[in-house]
């Protein structure tokens, strides 16, 4: 039996409960929601529509309480209403963190001992938050951090090269947010290092690393929401959890370097973290990711 919960029933929470429900990848799937009236419609509009599915997955509303035995719990939580466009994703810490730390004692009482997906904003201090309060091990607890960032790099460089994204090799490092950076000596496609196609493709490497970083609000200032790409990366990470799959894959997690919360490669599987270690960076890529860590710390004690 696989058992996931998602903890936040808006527009990500409940774009990540279609994706597992459309594919099957859970066998019970729990909601939470504070918003009892919202929660019980999504539930419903679900069941509704277990008839016309290939798959069959039994989706019931829930408290954290029911999430005791699942193997994986998403936090889906936030109040994106607060960011401006242009913002900055701490706009949300002062908001999020009592409820954070509210479900995460209740994640604690329930004896909740799977892993954690953290989606959240500010993802790097909220997952880190989530782990203090739950006192699960700090590999059971990570967050999507720079996946998605990642993936929007690997997008822009996709159309600039004309091959398909999943092509692309390489990684934003950093904090989910400004002081993110395009570690460009882990990037590479047609068998080279990107730095070796910029003359011939004409690329703005700094334009690229841009318009990755500003991606997420390049979508919400369209429609003050972002929820499918997130939502995907949120999936993705849970399936290389219950799949035991032992993939690397760029997330939040602990850095005992930064003792903090931070996005660099990871092996993920089914205890969540499985291994760590150390890219081969440039001495300006070590010293963008220490400023990136540096930041994290400056901005959580700006807007707490």
């Amino acid at each position: 039996m696989r058992k996931i919960g998602i903890i936040g029933i808006g527009h990500v929470g409940v774009t990540v409960a279609h994706i597992i429900i459309a594919q099957g990848l859970a066998d019970e799937l729990v909601l939470v929601d504070k918003n009892s009236e919202k929660l019980a419609a999504e539930t419903l509009d679900f069941r509704d529509a277990a008839s016309l599915l290939a798959q069959h997955t039994t989706v019931h509303a829930g408290t954290a309480a029911d999430l005791f035995d699942a193997d994986v719990v998403i936090s889906a939580l936030g109040h994106i209403e607060l960011i401006k466009p242009g913002g900055d994703r701490f706009t949300e810490l002062k908001a999020n963190t009592p409820e954070v730390q509210q479900v995460g004692t209740d994640l604690k009482n329930a004896g909740f001992n799977g892993v954690l997906i953290v989606i959240s904003n500010p993802v790097d201090v909220i997952t880190g938050i989530y782990q203090k309060v739950t006192g699960l091990p700090t590999n059971q607890v990570f967050g999507t951090g720079t996946y998605l960032d990642t993936a929007r790099l690997k997008r822009v460089l996709g159309e600039k090269l004309s091959v398909d994204p999943r092509s692309i090799q390489g990684y934003m490092l950093g904090e989910h947010g400004d002081s993110q950076f395009a570690a460009w000596s882990t990037v590479s496609a047609l068998g080279k290092n990107i730095t070796a196609l910029v003359e011939p493709y004409q690329i703005d490497l700094d334009q690229v690393a841009e318009d990755a970083r500003v991606g997420g609000f390049t979508v919400f200032n369209g429609k003050k929401y972002t929820n499918f790409a997130i939502a995907h990366a949120a999936v993705s990470l849970a399936q290389l959890v219950l799949s035991n799959a032992h993939t690397e894959a760029i997330v939040s997690h602990y850095d005992e370097k930064f003792q903090s919360y931070i996005s660099t490669p990871a092996i993920i599987g089914r205890g969540g973290i499985i291994k760590t270690f150390d890219l081969p960076l440039t001495s300006t890529e070590e010293t963008a990711l220490k400023a990136s860590a540096d930041a994290i710390v400056e901005k959580t004690r700006a807007y707490l």
